[in-house]
């Protein structure tokens, strides 16, 4: 099983994580939805070092009952869905080098820590997280539903925007931890649309280039309609099968 190796951590990476964690929250302090702020505090994060996972995990146990393991990148969608349902979530532990600051294609410690651990401190992020993953897992065999399921982890809780108090805030991993995207989502460039569940599991998702369209949601209490109405149309494709 892997492990953070807290240790192996060297001065650079140390420095690496500070500079990207001061800009950032200061990017992101007054666009950032409310909760991911909140998140941040309770984790106790700061600019002086990297986050032992150990003591996130006791925070996040105490919180929410999530909890992190080390992945040394990227895993299939079936084992990161088996595991999410066990409130289990994957971060990676490297951290991209100080020449690699303002971009990196593969998501490093950084964008996993910083973007993705404070949301699990929110009870709504991790209940639309869980029936999510039960709902793929559900479905584990089925690689077309999984993909679907996976554009909808992907427009929303990586790339994922919202209307806090008529205001449009940030709430998707991939943009809190990037400067670039931050900036682009809010920007007069980017192209906005209500969030639709039809449209994102036909939308294919963007790796290299700041996304085509960013889904918005009125309420959070959308993401879990999202995953029920997914699970109706699911259960109402194989009833259409099986008299066809």
């Amino acid at each position: 099983m892997l492990v953070q190796e807290y240790e192996k951590y060297s001065n650079t990476d140390h420095s690496v994580w500070s500079s990207l964690f001061t800009r950032q929250l200061q990017k992101v302090q007054q666009v950032a939805y409310r909760n991911f702020i909140k998140g941040l505090q309770q984790l106790g994060f700061d600019h002086h070092k990297i986050p032992d996972f150990t003591d996130i995990n006791k925070k996040l146990m105490e919180l929410t009952g999530w909890q992190i393991y080390a992945v040394p990148g990227l895993i299939p969608n079936n084992h990161f869905f088996e595991l999410m349902k066990s409130k289990k979530f994957g971060a990676t532990t490297w951290i991209r080098k100080p020449e690699q600051l303002d971009y990196l294609e593969e998501p490093d410690m950084f964008h996993d820590v910083f973007g993705h651990i404070p949301l699990l401190t929110d009870p709504l992020i991790g209940d639309y997280l869980y029936e999510l993953s039960a709902l793929a897992v559900k479905y584990i065999d089925n690689a077309e539903v999984i993909e679907c399921i996976a554009r909808l982890y992907w427009y929303t809780i990586e790339f994922g925007l919202v209307k806090e108090d008529h205001q449009l805030k940030i709430y998707g991993a991939g943009i809190l931890s990037s400067i670039g995207e931050t900036s682009f989502c809010l920007s007069n460039k980017a192209t906005l649309v209500p969030f639709d569940l039809d449209e994102i599991i036909t939308t294919p998702y963007i790796k290299e280039n700041f996304q085509e369209k960013y889904f918005v949601l009125e309420s959070f209490h959308q993401l879990s309609a999202a995953v029920k109405m997914y699970e109706q149309q699911l259960e109402m494709k194989a009833v259409g099968q099986a008299f066809s």
